[in-house]
């Protein structure tokens, strides 16, 4: 069962990279229009999101590959000094 709930964590780790990339995309395409206050808060917004996303698909991805591998990840020590 925790096998199979790191192989969906992951999936939906790559799903939500896929979804910021996407995101960053829009922005993009957002940023060509001329300025006014909605495309800036557009751009403001999006950009708070696709930070959002990759944080969620960061998250995931860890807990997937902890969950696929938990003896060599409770091994290892925490270095983030």
């Amino acid at each position: 069962m925790n096998k199979l709930l790191a192989v969906i964590q992951l999936i939906t780790s790559a799903l939500v990279s896929i979804m910021a990339l996407a995101t960053l995309i829009n922005l993009i395409f957002i940023s060509t229009r001329p300025e006014t206050i909605s495309v800036v808060n557009t751009l403001i917004g999006q950009g708070v999101l696709i930070i959002i996303l990759l944080v969620l698909a960061t998250v995931l991805f860890k807990k997937g590959l902890a969950g696929l591998k938990p003896d060599k990840l409770a091994e290892s020590p925490d270095t983030a000094a």
